[in-house]
């Protein structure tokens, strides 16, 4: 497995790669590092469709607000090196801050002034759940991604269901821009009592870990109702959401959805996604599930 830094060695060694093996397919699997199970899975998709697997870990400044934690945020690359070298990934891309943004210039730990005056600007549903208390979000996760994709040129990128709504926006992405990238969606892993594995999840007490099962039980309990033929969307929501918040959860939201357009769900809708985001102490967590009515 090789270990690469920058663009102009990266597509050397991709180059490489293309040589030593006909119609050789690419596949990308873009995280911010500290990775776990649930990345590691992504890996094992991605070995299924590609012969070349690249993993790019980089924490990206463009899509952490303010007052969120891009300085503490978790960096752990000699671990996550050995769990790509026994997952099997060919290579892994870990760029500087200045290779992604050529024009940055640091002000302070906290943040950077990345000069990035070109970003994506993504639909009004990047306005929307995780959006909404995440003003520009979105654009920057949809602006690395578009890099990234520019940078290593993959046949497939994978990416996990956990986020659903970035997932969207990603394929919205490739759509709109004509990109010819398949993306492929990995299902989410859980821990043993059913939370969404996180970086995350690192921050949580054991207590909290043990508590944090109660948004996927939540999550269920709706899709079970609608699934046995309940309608009342609203009401269903309004209880899943209390009953977190009376459990010392700060929800952020719950929300029924479209999954095919991520528009609130109405009556006529089949396939659908029930979304949650709250706070467990400092810690917030998201999970989703998809179904068929």
């Amino acid at each position: 497995m090789q270990v690469i830094q920058t663009v102009t060695e990266l597509r050397a060694a991709l180059k490489n790669q293309a040589q030593g093996i006909n119609q050789t397919k690419v596949a990308l699997v873009p995280t911010m590092g500290n990775l776990h199970a649930g990345h590691i899975h992504l890996v094992e998709i991605a070995k299924q469709h590609a012969q070349c697997v690249v993993v790019s870990i980089f924490v990206n400044p463009l899509q952490f607000g303010p007052n969120e934690d891009l300085a503490n945020y978790p960096r752990t690359l000699e671990a996550d090196c050995e769990k790509l070298t026994a997952a099997g990934a060919d290579i892994v891309f870990t760029p500087s801050v200045n290779e992604v943004y050529p024009d940055v210039s640091y002000l302070n730990p906290d943040g950077v002034n990345l000069n990035q005056t070109m970003t994506i600007t993504t639909p009004p549903i990047a306005n929307e759940l995780c959006g909404a208390s995440r003003p520009g979000h979105f654009d920057g996760v949809a602006t690395i991604v578009l890099k990234l994709f520019n940078m290593v040129m993959p046949n497939i990128a994978v990416f996990g269901k956990k986020d659903f709504q970035q997932l969207f926006i990603i394929r919205e992405l490739v759509k709109q821009f004509n990109l010819p990238i398949e993306i492929v969606a990995g299902e989410t892993v859980r821990e043993a009592n059913g939370l969404a594995m996180s970086s995350r999840n690192g921050y949580l007490t054991p207590a909290q870990k043990n508590e944090a099962a109660l948004m996927q039980q939540c999550l269920k309990h709706i899709v079970s109702r609608i699934q046995h033929g309940d309608t009342d969307f609203a009401a269903l929501i309004q209880s899943a959401a209390q009953t977190l918040n009376e459990n010392g959860w700060l929800v952020d939201y719950v929300s029924l959805r479209s999954a095919l357009t991520l528009a609130p769900a109405t009556a006529h809708d089949q396939q659908l996604v029930v979304l949650a985001a709250a706070k467990l102490g400092n810690t917030r967590l998201i999970d989703n599930v998809d179904f068929l009515r």
